[in-house]
């Protein structure tokens, strides 16, 4: 089993990077493979929302981060997307990110666990984690947790480890996130298997 922890932050080895290698480890810990993955900290391109991406899984737009990752989710198991926090909200970098790799990709993380880690000075933490869980929500992933909102406390990596209650928070994350991707695992072998899902009805508010 593999879980993929996507590093939001503009700053590869920051504070964000500082409580996914603390999951990652308790994750290996469990015998399952993680890989990190670094959005970049050059421009991404917002979702235009034209619908392209429905069609071949891929979006037009190539010179991101954001195809390639989707590439990779499709082998992964579940997910840890992280962010560090920017005017109480997330960065710049992971919002345009997802908002691309789940727009009209549903098929490589239907019904796979995944988890939001917030990485903040100060506050913001838990508008940013709402604003990451639905992304999971709307693509029938179920959403790990932990015995705290999923977020650690520093200005600075080193910060992160003094952060004792935080630290904990990513360990049982962690072992949650084991848990339920072993649990996923042995109800296969039981002959156990995902609802169907059953084909999207769209309305509005408009008569």
């Amino acid at each position: 089993m593999k879980v993929i922890l996507v590093n939001g932050s503009g700053h590869e080895y920051g504070t964000t990077r500082a409580a996914l290698d603390i999951v990652a480890e308790r994750l290996n810990e469990h015998e399952i493979n993680t890989e990190i993955f670094w959005v970049g900290n050059k421009p991404i391109m917002g979702c235009e929302g034209c619908g392209r991406c429905s069609k071949d899984g891929r979006c037009w737009y190539n010179e991101d981060t954001v195809n390639e990752f989707v590439e990779r989710a499709e082998q992964a198991d579940g997910f840890i997307f992280g962010t560090s926090i920017h005017f109480a909200g997330t960065t710049g970098f992971i919002k345009p990110f997802m908002d691309r790799a789940f727009c009209g990709k549903s098929k490589p993380y239907i019904h796979k666990p995944a988890a939001a880690v917030i990485a903040g000075r100060r506050a913001g933490s838990t508008s940013a984690f709402d604003d990451m869980n639905k992304y999971f929500a709307i693509n029938c992933m179920p959403i790990v947790t932990s015995n705290y909102w999923n977020e650690v406390h520093g200005s600075k990596a080193e910060d992160v480890a003094k952060d004792e209650e935080g630290c904990q928070t990513m360990r049982i994350l962690a072992d949650n996130m084991a848990w339920m991707l072993r649990c996923i695992e042995a109800g296969k072998e039981q002959g156990i298997e995902a609802p169907a899902p059953e084909k999207k009805i769209r309305t509005n508010f408009i008569r």
